[in-house]
C-alpha cells in the first residue's frame, strides 16, 4: 500500500438540508472528486471517509442525512466520525493513519475553508506531508459581519493563499495523481 491516503471529508448528505445548500457547483466538484477517488484507487493510497456528527440538526446520527452523498460509489478502507473541524484529532483517524506508515494525505471534500482547510492545518502541524486539492473541494457562499458575500471562487482562492507553501502543496487532480505515480 502507499503512504498516502485521500480523505474524503463531509461529502455527506446532511448538507442538502442547510439553507446555504446550492447545487451550482456540484456538477464539477463530482467529476473532479470522482476522478480523484479512481486515481488514488489505483495508485493504492488508501481511501478515507470522514463523516461530521454533530448531537442534533442535519449532522446527527438521528436524522439520517450523515450518509455519503450517492455519487460516491468507491468502497472505503476506513470511514470515521468527527465532531470538530478537522478530521484528526479525535476521530481515531490519526492512529489508524501512523499504524499504516501514511504520512501524506491528499485533501478533498466540503467545505473548501472550513473543515478542509483546518484539516489540512492540522495535518501539517501533526508531521504530515499534505496536498490541498481545491477542484475536488466544494463550498457555497458566504456573508461577511458588514454584508459582504464572498463567492465559492474567493472562498477558494483565500484557503489556497492561505495554505500553499505553509501548510499544503495546492494541486490540481491531474497534478496530484502524477505525484502519486511518482511515488
Amino acid at each position: 500500500m502507499s503512504q498516502s491516503a485521500l480523505l474524503i471529508i463531509d461529502v455527506q448528505q446532511s448538507f442538502q438540508h442547510r439553507p446555504f445548500w446550492q447545487e451550482d457547483d456540484l456538477p464539477a466538484f463530482q467529476q473532479a472528486l470522482t476522478r480523484l477517488i479512481a486515481g488514488c484507487q489505483q495508485r493504492g493510497a488508501a481511501l478515507v471517509d470522514v463523516l461530521h456528527v454533530s448531537p442534533q440538526g442535519p449532522f446527527s446520527l438521528a436524522s439520517g442525512h450523515v450518509q455519503r452523498l450517492p455519487f460516491l460509489t468507491h468502497q472505503a478502507d476506513i470511514t470515521v466520525h468527527k465532531h470538530v473541524h478537522n478530521a484528526l484529532t479525535e476521530s481515531g483517524l490519526d492512529a489508524w493513519l501512523r499504524e499504516r506508515n501514511i504520512n501524506h494525505l491528499i485533501v478533498s471534500g466540503i467545505r473548501t475553508e472550513q473543515c478542509c482547510e483546518t484539516t489540512t492545518r492540522v495535518a501539517s502541524d501533526l508531521g504530515y506531508r499534505v496536498t490541498f486539492v481545491t477542484e475536488a473541494t466544494l463550498t457555497f457562499p458566504m456573508r461577511h459581519p458588514d454584508g459582504e458575500v464572498f463567492t465559492p471562487a474567493q472562498l477558494k482562492r483565500h484557503t489556497e493563499t492561505v495554505l500553499v507553501d505553509r501548510f499544503a502543496r495546492i494541486a490540481s487532480v491531474d497534478e496530484a495523481l502524477a505525484q502519486l505515480a511518482q511515488e
